[in-house]
């Protein structure tokens, strides 16, 4: 039995139980079907409000990021306080999410469409736009967590400037060109539709040798190798807190005090730490984002094919855009003086972050009031 596409008249074969259904692709004219793998022919087309679902979706993640990223941009790049080499890394981070955010009008218009606009010009922007992002941000977070650990662990000389920052920034920007441009040209791997064929990412499903190598090469240029540097990097920075944790609380042994954090506000962790935390939250959100990304394509170059069907492989690509999103808000939360910022240019958020100079002030009160009382003892 077959299946006559009223807009084009393209013969399609029907499904087993005998009833007219639609099966991905039906929308695209005959000279536009290459772009469609064959893993997607043999399955039916989702329903129209699954197209409108995601389209919401993507609606809310894209205002979000926008707002969010949009801010991020805004506060570190016009606040003398906060415009330093780490937080160049921020900004750069932020840029990357937006340039995610860019991909969602698109897909807006394909959902709507329940086609890909554009073909393969359509296709080749999007997933362009997906690879700088989905790159640039792995080896960024990679970039902030080298940064960290220099900062924390050595605060009086390794803090970057703002040309050493500049050079990792541009490091970032040139690591996500081999992957992006390669498949772009058709030189090595290619972008194809994927899931609903609203989406577009490079090709992991073509059975030969050349596609598995290739994917092997890109999980490891944009996945593996970012992650064991931010592995490696925040397992010595976090032992390197405790190390120093550690050998305060022998010293306040040894001179028979409770601690020698005195000189700190006991109702707030140093600032330094708080933004390690802000970015290890961060690391964590980018495993959650791109681990089931990395899985879907490693099965679909090594696996079980027949597990990746069009809904399973759109989740990974909506927890790409989420974390996206929610990456400016971890700094809007860990980062003091971020949020001194804001409390100050956006007073209507209800931010409240305690200014420097009052920290500062009882740090002193408590630094000269100890010394008598520990005489008394």
């Amino acid at each position: 039995m077959f299946l006559v596409n009223e807009t084009d008249a393209v013969l399609l074969p029907a499904a087993r139980t005998g009833e007219m259904v639609k099966l991905l692709g039906w929308n695209l004219p005959p000279e536009q079907m290459h772009l469609v793998h064959e893993h997607w022919k043999d399955f039916p087309a989702p329903p129209y409000f699954m197209h409108l679902l995601l389209a919401l979706i993507y609606f809310v993640l894209m205002n979000l990021s926008l707002i969010g990223n949009g801010i991020v941009v805004w506060i570190f790049t016009t606040s003398k306080s906060l415009r330093n080499g780490s937080n160049m890394f921020i900004v750069n981070l932020a840029i990357f999410d937006l340039l995610m955010m860019c991909e969602m009008p698109m897909f807006l218009v394909n959902a709507f469409s329940e086609r890909l606009v554009g073909y393969e010009t359509g296709c080749a922007i999007y997933a362009a736009l997906g690879s700088v992002s989905g790159i640039g941000g792995a080896i960024s977070n990679a970039v902030i967590a080298y940064d960290r650990y220099r900062t924390i662990s050595n605060p009086l000389e390794g803090r970057m400037n703002r040309v050493q920052a500049s050079l990792f920034v541009l490091l970032t920007w040139l690591w996500t060109l081999p992957f992006t441009v390669l498949p772009m040209f058709n030189i090595w791997g290619r972008y194809i539709p994927e899931g609903y064929l609203t989406t577009c990412s490079f090709d992991y499903l073509t059975d030969d040798s050349d596609t598995r190598v290739f994917v092997g090469c890109i999980f490891t240029w944009a996945y593996a190798i970012p992650m064991v540097f931010i592995c490696y990097f925040y397992t010595r920075l976090f032992g390197h807190v405790r190390q120093h944790e550690n050998m305060l609380k022998n010293q306040a042994r040894k001179m028979n005090i409770e601690s020698l954090a005195a000189n700190r506000n006991v109702n707030a962790e140093a600032a330094e730490i708080r933004i390690a935390k802000a970015a290890f939250t961060i690391f964590f959100l980018f495993v959650c984002a791109w681990t089931p990304y990395a899985i879907v394509t490693m099965i679909g170059a090594f696996g079980d094919k027949t597990m990746l069907t069009p809904f399973f492989t759109m989740v990974p690509a909506m927890c790409s855009k989420v974390v996206s999103c929610l990456d400016p808000w971890v700094y809007a939360i860990s980062h003091p003086k971020y949020r001194q910022e804001l409390e100050r240019r956006l007073p209507w958020l209800g931010i409240k972050e305690a200014p420097d100079n009052v920290s500062s002030t009882e740090s002193k009160q408590t630094v000269i009031s100890e010394p008598p009382a520990a005489a008394e003892n």
